[in-house]
């Protein structure tokens, strides 16, 4: 439909106008020279930007609609929902990696695609670099003592202080012209100078910061039905984690016994913890090698459909993330780019980490629990889900995700590798469980913070005592859910979702009763490839387009 076309891409547009960062990450080089305006002017003019759009798109009608389009519409209209609901809010006032984050991925994605000749890079980086002072302005003007929790001013110092040595230091290392890098490595000393100043801003807000991180029970419960499409208020949603930590304890407990005789698998854990790569360079290794075996159980088995020519590069994490995330994560190639190289990023500490904080690091990658988590980054994780995404036709579709198809994708992938065979040992199978019942308490610690029944100290010992996470990597958990609310509560609430859906489709394709893993793997592949390429949708979308290409032939 014509209108319908008209408003999802005038939408695009004001969101690449709005953040240039978001639009050169995926793939739109026109872009590359600009910043994020965040001022407050710029903040407010995007909730009024929200309200426009939904409103317009709730005035196109469902008649007329292909399937596809219909879904396309309803994706944007959660979005949008989710944008306004969150509005009140007001994150950009309380977080100051909102301001940080700009510059240091703003240059980052730069240079770890490539997109365009170094020449032009250098220029774009320049431009970015030189609109620094500008950005700072804006945090020190924006950020709110009265609203920002001491906990997430610490957090952002963290980042800015790591920001500070990434383009100071670093950004300018890799470029090959001699000039050109000399070049960029002067906008990056100015550039720090500016994160200087804004760093010492926060020293300050530290100790004059206290607000709170609650994002209150209505609007956790809004996300979840109108920017989610999910059937759960936040207490339901607590009480579906509850249970799932309930029911993976008994589980993990006769896992635990049949493999060592010991039924506390807490104690079975916190012992393969100690068996983890020496160094960080050892568990980059270890990654490597398990995400190359995650591959080849793929191409040897069938479970999904490899897109030819797609790579995955294992790499340690971003200097200036390490402050802020104490796991593994992974940046997808770009969405508009022809690039089928993503980037598995290796969870290394903080500059200045103590050893002490360093093993505890690389205790939470313990050889046990490396192959679960190669499997949930790369293949057929995060990685192989996001380069089938981009197949996609539907530009919003390759743009906007939320974390409850990806996060629960990439859990349910670990989940199908243990029913297909590949985990080698028991121990290997108990740190997947292990992994899941942590996203399990992640559901419980997440509702509880934000409806503010649970303190940040109780948190972190719940996490260390349920999930079986040394102190450190606890702390930097705990302080990202206090940053991003509803976040932590995807990975399990999506797998689950996911799972039904997987349900309702083998039924309908002759296979119901029958286990999973008895299922022939063209079917199941048949399902993956369906659900992966549809894109990275609210589940109630995905389950009605995954259920739609059952009526399409072949």
């Amino acid at each position: 439909m014509p209108e319908l076309a008209a408003a999802l891409a005038d939408l695009l547009t004001a969101d690449f106008e709005a953040s240039p960062v978001m639009a050169s990450q995926v793939g739109r080089t026109e872009f590359d020279e600009r910043l994020d305006d965040v001022s407050s002017e710029a903040f407010a003019a995007r909730d009024a930007t929200a309200a426009v759009f939904l409103a317009r798109l709730d005035g196109i009608p469902e008649e007329g609609l292909t399937p596809d389009e219909a879904i396309d519409r309803d994706l944007a209209r959660s979005v949008l929902r989710g944008r306004l609901i969150v509005a009140p809010f007001a994150q950009w006032r309380r977080d100051p990696v909102t301001y940080s984050a700009p510059i240091t991925s703003g240059l980052f994605t730069l240079f770890l695609h490539r997109l365009r000749p170094e020449a032009d890079l250098v220029d774009a980086a320049v431009a970015r670099l030189e609109q620094a002072g500008r950005v700072v302005d804006a945090g020190i003007a924006n950020l709110d003592p009265s609203l920002t929790h001491p906990l997430i001013a610490e957090r952002g110092l963290g980042a800015a202080r790591g920001g500070a040595r990434y383009v100071r230091d670093l950004v300018w290392r890799d470029v090959e012209d001699r000039d050109a890098r000399e070049r960029l490595r002067v906008a990056g000393e100015r550039a720090a100078s500016q994160l200087d100043r804004y760093i010492a801003h926060l020293e300050a807000l530290v100790h004059q910061a206290h607000g709170s991180w609650q994002l209150g029970e209505e609007a956790y419960s809004r996300i979840l039905r109108e920017r989610e499409v999910l059937p759960y208020d936040a207490r339901s949603l607590r009480d579906r984690g509850e249970a799932e930590l309930e029911r993976l304890d008994a589980e993990m407990a006769v896992l635990a016994r049949e493999a060592t005789g010991n039924a506390d698998y807490v104690e079975v854990l916190r012992a393969d913890d100690a068996n983890h790569p020496p160094t960080e360079r050892a568990m980059l290794e270890a990654y490597t090698e398990w995400t190359a075996k995650a591959r080849a159980f793929l191409a040897q088995t069938g479970l999904v459909t490899l897109p030819e020519g797609e790579e995955c590069a294992v790499v340690p994490s971003p200097v200036f993330q390490r402050p802020v995330l104490g796991v593994a994560s992974y940046i997808a190639p770009p969405a508009f780019a022809d690039s089928q190289r993503g980037h598995f990023f290796v969870p290394f500490a903080p500059d200045g980490a103590s050893e002490e904080e360093v093993q505890g690091r690389l205790s939470n990658n313990s050889y046990g629990g490396i192959p679960t988590t190669a499997a949930h980054e790369t293949y057929p994780g995060h990685h192989w889900h996001l380069v089938m995404r981009k197949r996609n036709p539907s530009a919003v579709r390759r743009v906007y995700s939320t974390p409850y198809f990806s996060e629960g994708w990439a859990l349910y992938a670990e989940h199908v590798m243990r029913e297909r065979g590949f985990f080698e040992q028991p121990l290997h199978v108990l740190q997947h469980l292990n992994a899941t019942l942590f996203r399990a308490a992640r559901i419980v610690v997440d509702t509880s913070l934000h409806l503010g029944e649970m303190s940040h100290d109780e948190a972190v010992a719940f996490m260390v005592d349920r999930a079986a996470l040394p102190e450190p990597v606890a702390k930097a958990e705990v302080g990202r859910y206090c940053t991003w609310p509803t976040q932590a509560s995807s990975y399990l609430t999506g797998c689950l979702e996911i799972l039904g859906m997987r349900e309702r489709y083998l039924s309908a394709r002759g296979f119901s009763g029958v286990s999973p893993a008895d299922v022939p793997i063209a079917e199941v592949r048949g399902f993956h490839d369906a659900l992966a390429s549809s894109g990275s949708l609210p589940l109630g979308l995905a389950d009605r387009a995954v259920m739609a290409t059952l009526a399409t032939p072949g």
